[in-house]
């Protein structure tokens, strides 16, 4: 099960930090994403890890602004979002799984309820 919190309102500029946390045990060949999806657009890669090689990838229009990072211990995944855009709102989605190409939606297996983010202009 993964539960998301963290998103929020905020204004164009400022950030976020959304986490998602994994019951369970996890394995070392898992991946974590997050992906998003805002009203009338499709579902969108954001940014992942692979849970044992803390290897990331983003999507090009995140990358140099958000971070994603992974604390092991407590099984949980972070989404730093600085430099927010109006059209980075959205509802986000945690997932994890153990997948091939981390930055596709099919193939994870789990998946959070979302968390809203809404940036202002």
């Amino acid at each position: 099960q993964l539960v998301e919190s963290g998103g929020g309102l905020v204004q164009a500029g400022g950030s976020l930090r959304p986490s998602c946390a994994a019951s369970g045990r996890t394995s070392r060949s898992y991946a974590m994403a997050w992906f998003r999806q805002a009203p009338g657009k499709e579902h969108e890669f954001v940014a992942a890890i692979r849970w044992g090689s803390e290897i990331t990838y983003y999507s090009e229009s995140v990358k140099g602004r958000f971070t994603i990072s992974r604390y092991f211990v407590q099984n949980t995944v972070y989404l730093q979002m600085n430099s927010l855009k109006p059209e980075d709102s959205a509802v986000y989605y945690c997932a994890a799984g153990v997948v091939a190409q981390p930055t596709a939606s099919m193939g994870y297996d789990y998946w959070g309820q979302g968390t809203q983010v809404t940036v202002s202009s």
